[in-house]
């Protein structure tokens, strides 16, 4: 969960040099980031360096990425906004993830997968509508309750988006592709099923069998089942509903991702230890990842971000 970043001194030397959005273009430097966590940490696997808004700009939206989050300059509120969006050819559009991508199954030589990733319709459709982050999701919510139609039109569209910018990925060398659906946990469920699940399916239909598939979402306790009918292979997890707990109300049938507490990355080691330990084993044998429940925070020390990453290795080797 955002292998890369302000924990990390190699990340923020680069970042001083370039903005956000330009790191993301750049071939060079992105290909540096992303490996910077597989380097320094030994993790199992490398992400990308990008962001869910990359596609989204792509589109035809003007997108800000500042320290204090996405801002978004002309945000989508009628049908009209919603017809002057166009569908990306990502070849054309974002050539750089393609080349970002390749740089690093080169560099990588297979020796740990490459996982690609995108925004889901409903948490991208959250940012163009509420023109950035929001407590309230007051905006979304009264397109949704009030002009359905409306916001059905734009999810139907950033879903097409997603699925071609994905299956490019995947062209480009993505091994694994995750899908994060970060804000639909502020739905219930049968919102969930309405307003979002439908288009996570038909993203999922797309990419098919030609990689695993990865679904994320924050806050996930209320919907997990709903999730299981996603068409995912694996559910990303966070921290508010125990492994133990999650396992039992999907089985054997999918294999799970998470779910520490970022905030432990923070705290003593050996509480850290105890709770990764204890994530493991409640996971059982069948099917899991282990990472953390959100990104990782940016005073997290890197000590501790290596001990999370041994504990892993060291339980897997033991069992």
């Amino acid at each position: 969960m955002r292998q890369a970043g302000r924990y990390l001194k190699e990340y923020r030397a680069i970042r001083e040099k370039v903005s956000f959005l330009e790191l993301c273009k750049n071939t060079d430097l992105a290909a540096e980031v992303s490996l910077q966590p597989y380097r320094i940490l030994g993790v199992d696997a490398v992400i990308f360096f990008s962001d869910i808004l990359i596609p989204v700009e792509a589109m035809g939206v003007q997108v800000s990425l500042t320290d204090k989050g996405p801002e978004i300059g002309n945000p989508i509120r009628t049908q009209a906004d919603v017809d002057g969006l166009r569908v990306p050819d990502p070849a054309s559009e974002v050539p750089f993830v393609g080349s970002i991508l390749k740089r690093l199954r080169q560099e990588l030589q297979d020796a740990v997968p490459l996982i690609g990733f995108a925004g889901a319709p409903w948490t991208l459709a959250s940012y163009m509508i509420e023109g950035g982050g929001s407590k309230s999701f007051a905006e979304i919510k009264h397109m949704a309750f009030s002009e359905p139609r409306v916001l059905h039109n734009l999810l139907d569209k950033l879903a097409s988006t997603i699925s071609s910018y994905l299956l490019f990925q995947i062209e480009s060398g993505a091994q694994v592709i995750q899908l994060f659906d970060t804000w639909a946990g502020e739905l219930s469920r049968s919102d969930y099923e309405e307003f979002a699940l439908p288009y996570t399916r038909k993203i999922f239909e797309a990419v098919a069998n030609r990689v695993p598939r990865v679904l994320y979402l924050n806050g996930c306790a209320t919907i997990l089942e709903s999730m299981a009918s996603s068409g995912a292979d694996v559910l990303s997890v966070d921290w508010r509903i125990s492994m133990a707990e999650a396992r039992r109300r999907v089985g054997d049938r999918l294999a799970l991702q998470g779910n520490l507490d970022p905030g432990l990355l923070l705290g003593a080691k050996d509480r850290l230890v105890a709770r990764t330990t204890e994530i493991l084993q409640e996971a059982g044998p069948v099917g899991h990842i282990l990472n953390l429940g959100h990104g990782i925070l940016p005073p997290t020390p890197v000590e501790n971000a290596q001990a999370f990453i041994e504990t892993a290795k060291s339980y897997r080797h033991n069992r």
